[in-house]
């Protein structure tokens, strides 16, 4: 399987700083953000603690996602898509994304992603298919909030981000179930 980072295909923005205290870029999904929902043993789907900084000043608001590019479905599988973050918040506490998303800030809040939960599913790929990146972002945007709804799906949220987008900041842990 390859590696396909799906911001390449998208405008070229400038970075930021984006670091948590669960989730390393590079490194393995540790156990806790792996899916015990979706069958993985020791999975806890406890959304990473995630913290950034350096993101430009004219910053409105933020979404916050966790992306898989390459599960097979032929469009990808969102994990967690949180839309309308304000610009003045800049950290999420882990098991933020749980269902009940009380540490979700004020204002903002969870879509339904691919397992059809408004919560943070964890890393599950199909056994035996090597490696999956997971593409936690951060993107700053010019607008207070986009023009979606929590029905909306985490792709809409994206193609809209992508409209409004001026910063991003990306992690991306990996994590394989073996064959």
């Amino acid at each position: 399987m390859g590696h396909h980072n799906p911001f390449d295909d998208l405008s070229k923005v400038p970075t930021f700083t984006l670091t948590s205290t669960d989730v390393t870029d590079g490194e393995e999904m540790p156990p806790p953000q792996r899916s015990g929902m979706m069958g993985i043993p020791g999975g806890e789907d406890r959304s990473p603690q995630l913290s950034w900084s350096g993101f430009p000043d004219e910053t409105k608001s933020f979404v916050v996602s966790m992306y898989d590019p390459i599960a097979p479905t032929t469009s990808g599988f969102w994990h967690w898509a949180v839309a309308s973050v304000p610009a003045n918040v800049t950290e999420l506490p882990g098991g933020a994304g749980d269902e009940k998303g009380a540490a979700i800030p004020k204002g903002a809040f969870q879509l339904r992603g691919d397992a059809g939960a408004a919560r943070y599913i964890g890393a599950a790929p199909p056994p035996g298919r090597g490696k999956h990146y997971y593409y936690i972002s951060v993107r700053a945007l010019d607008v207070e909030s986009l023009d979606i709804s929590p029905d909306s799906s985490p792709a809409l949220m994206g193609f809209y981000t992508w409209m409004h987008e001026i910063a991003r900041a990306v992690i991306v842990p990996w994590f394989e179930v073996k064959g």
